[in-house]
């Protein structure tokens, strides 16, 4: 029952008592209060998915719950919220091991623990994707010190814009005054027809399959 505080703000307020016993006396439907706790639901679904969870799935989810909601509905509420969910890019390979190309010996067999500088380096490349295309950046990193000799960035995968790049940097960084091993996958720009020796100080090496 109203209160007489309940019946003095009505008189206030000028609104009808019918009118205020008419919404005191209501309850809020299922739907309706299942409504407002959506937006709830989602940030929680959201949050444990580490944002990576778009409409579809969420409203799966919660349907798997017992919560009947729509994808469309479940957009809208992270529109609203600007909640919005994070794309992996596609996995875009830099590495052709199917080549033609004689390989190296693998002269490094997995001994990650040189006794010197400039014993053993070791080279990789990875991908970026950014706004307008891919890049790809190469890395050379002394065994020994585990620190990284140079890093460049290339729009293509061919060996002069990638490993030769490196390379050029590498050497103009650090003298080569004793042998040096230089490790690294069986990619066809490491091939020895491709990437060509530049001293015969440099021993090349390459990993065995099914080797990192």
């Amino acid at each position: 029952m109203a209160s007489y505080k309940h019946l003095y703000l009505c008189k206030v307020f000028k609104i009808s008592r019918s009118s205020f016993y008419r919404w005191y006396t209501t309850v809020s439907s299922k739907r309706a209060l299942e409504h407002s706790f959506f937006p709830d639901l989602i940030k929680k679904e959201f949050d444990l998915s580490k944002h990576r969870y778009g409409a579809t799935r969420i409203a799966e989810k919660l349907k798997r719950e017992g919560y009947y909601i729509s994808r469309c509905r479940v957009a809208k509420i992270m529109r609203a919220n600007h909640w919005v969910s994070i794309h992996k890019w596609k996995f875009k390979a830099t590495i052709d091991s199917n080549h033609s190309y004689p390989v190296c010996k693998n002269s490094l067999n997995r001994n990650f623990n040189p006794f010197r500088l400039n014993k053993v380096w070791i080279n990789d490349i990875t991908y970026i994707q950014t706004n307008q295309d891919w890049l790809y950046l190469i890395i050379i990193i002394d065994l020994f010190d585990r620190k990284v000799i140079v890093w460049s960035l290339s729009t293509s995968l061919h060996n002069n814009q990638t490993i030769i790049a490196a390379w050029k940097m590498a050497i103009r960084k650090r003298k080569i005054n004793m042998d040096l091993l230089f490790h690294w996958d069986r990619a066809i720009q490491y091939a020895p027809k491709t990437f060509i020796k530049p001293t015969p100080l440099v021993i090349q090496s390459m990993s065995r399959k099914g080797n990192c």
